[in-house]
């Protein structure tokens, strides 16, 4: 029962794995680029200058806010509505709207606002490189694990070859055509390249766990790699690829350099806006404002009255004066900020004079930053031509160093066949026989490893002439 829960286990491991489809370069990158943490942090980096750049745009709007306040007091205070000293419980509530608007400024905000719009494209191309560099690591640790399994199966064939061998020596030694050390021997070689082979399956597994750890992917899924020939793998003649035309076209198209000068146009910008912000600025505002108090009464007319001012001097007849008779109601609320509703309008500059040496230092500083981007931007600039004119040459001797691997095959693979043949007629023994074989293993690894070290080499190349990185 255990071992057919293990068999349904390998093959639904199996099926999901085929399921799934093998992974080729493109997916890997894909895969890597999507879920690499340090690109994820970069975009939040262009999320946030992108925010900035907003930000500066909104600046050029006029600033509004609108208020409410709720009071009360006791004793003597001044009316809001009517400016008048009274003595009372006052309840009153004010609202306002007020406006401003900075409408000259020497161009510190457009400044500011451009800064920031080349900051923002810098960041998106620092991602950009971000990408690149994860695509870079992703393709070489593909070609590493590709190699490691054609290594693998290389050493799978001489295994094959040594058990072969081994067979057509037994039959030898028990017809009596050899003795029993010529068995022995490759009996011997047969456990050598076995564990040659477990260490190269070793190999695979590892290579195929870095790849999976450049792509931030769960060393536990499942993972089928595509395994094209090495032989197929276009790759541009090395003749386009001189190094100072690679060069002129890695200047133009590397995001890492595109950034660079995205920056100190950045820079630029950001010494235009500190220095026009030491200038006065001119602005505009304007302010609405109502309020509403508990004392504030209507008054109207409630006829004529008629009071006694006096007596008439030996009659005693009543004298009386006429006078108004009002009648006081409190003013309803919405009438009180309908007739207390005042508007305002001013013109002001601000003119900065002492502020600490805040506005001054921080021009300074905006020119020692621009300063700092040209550095920058030349130290970049100088590692890419060393970075490309050394790939150059590591190619140049990779397809060298090829071409010796595959003479070198060739003629380890006559020298092995004659061996084989004057073995089988007992004219070589043993030990020249394996050494002859070993021989051979080594010169097809060797072939194997340049070739891929060639392709990368080239890719690598191809990579900062701008074309990407495919197999």
């Amino acid at each position: 029962m255990k071992k057919l829960i293990l068999l349904t286990l390998a093959l639904l491991n199996l099926i999901l794995c085929h399921a799934q489809g093998k992974w080729d370069l493109r997916r890997c990158v894909d895969y890597a680029v999507s879920n690499n943490i340090s690109v994820k942090q970069q975009d939040v980096q262009a999320r946030l200058a992108e925010i900035t750049m907003k930000q500066y745009l909104f600046s050029q709007l006029p600033t509004v806010g609108f208020g409410a306040n709720l009071g009360f007091s006791a004793g003597e205070a001044q009316d809001p509505a009517t400016f008048a000293l009274i003595t009372a419980n006052l309840w009153s509530n004010q609202y306002f709207l007020q406006a401003n608007w900075n409408f000259f400024n020497f161009n510190s905000v457009k400044k500011n606002i451009e800064g920031s719009r080349f900051a923002y494209l810098a960041q998106n191309a620092t991602t950009d490189k971000i990408r690149n560099d994860v695509s870079l690591n992703v393709a070489n640790a593909y070609l590493q694990a590709l190699l490691a399994i054609q290594t693998a199966d290389a050493a799978r064939l001489q295994v094959q070859l040594s058990k072969s061998q081994l067979d057509i020596t037994r039959k030898q030694v028990n017809a009596g055509a050899l003795p029993e050390l010529n068995a022995a021997e490759i009996e011997s070689q047969l456990a050598t390249d076995s564990s040659t082979y477990i260490t190269a399956i070793s190999g695979v597994n590892q290579n195929i766990l870095t790849l999976k750890a450049y792509m931030s992917l769960d060393a536990a899924v499942p993972f089928i790699i595509d395994t094209p020939n090495v032989e197929r793998i276009p790759v541009e003649p090395i003749a386009e690829l001189e190094p100072s035309f690679v060069y002129a076209l890695a200047l133009k198209n590397q995001p890492l350099q595109k950034a660079d000068a995205l920056q100190l146009q950045a820079a630029s910008k950001y010494i235009d806006a500190s220095k026009a912000s030491m200038y006065p600025t001119f602005s505009l505002g304007g302010q609405f404002y109502t309020t509403y108090t508990n004392q504030t009464y209507t008054t109207s007319s409630n006829g004529i009255l008629f009071d006694t001012v006096g007596l008439v001097a030996g009659t005693n007849q009543k004298v009386v004066a006429p006078y108004p008779n009002y009648l006081y109601t409190h003013t309803p609320y919405f009438s009180q900020l309908d007739q207390n509703f005042r508007q305002g309008i001013s013109l002001g500059v601000n003119v900065p004079i002492l502020n600490g040496g805040t506005l001054k230092y921080a021009y300074e500083r905006s020119k020692w930053n621009y300063k700092n981007y040209q550095l920058q931007q030349q130290q970049d600039n100088l590692t890419l031509k060393q970075n490309i004119y050394q790939a150059y040459e590591l190619a140049v001797a990779a397809l060298q160093k090829m071409e010796a691997s595959r003479k070198a095959l060739e003629a380890a693979t006559r020298s092995f066949d004659f061996a084989q043949k004057r073995y089988n007629i007992g004219m070589l023994n043993t030990i020249d026989l394996l050494t002859n074989q070993n021989n051979f293993f080594k010169a097809k690894v060797d072939l194997i490893s340049s070739q891929f070290d060639y392709v990368f080499k080239m890719k690598v190349l191809e990579f900062y002439k701008g074309m990407g990185i495919k197999l």
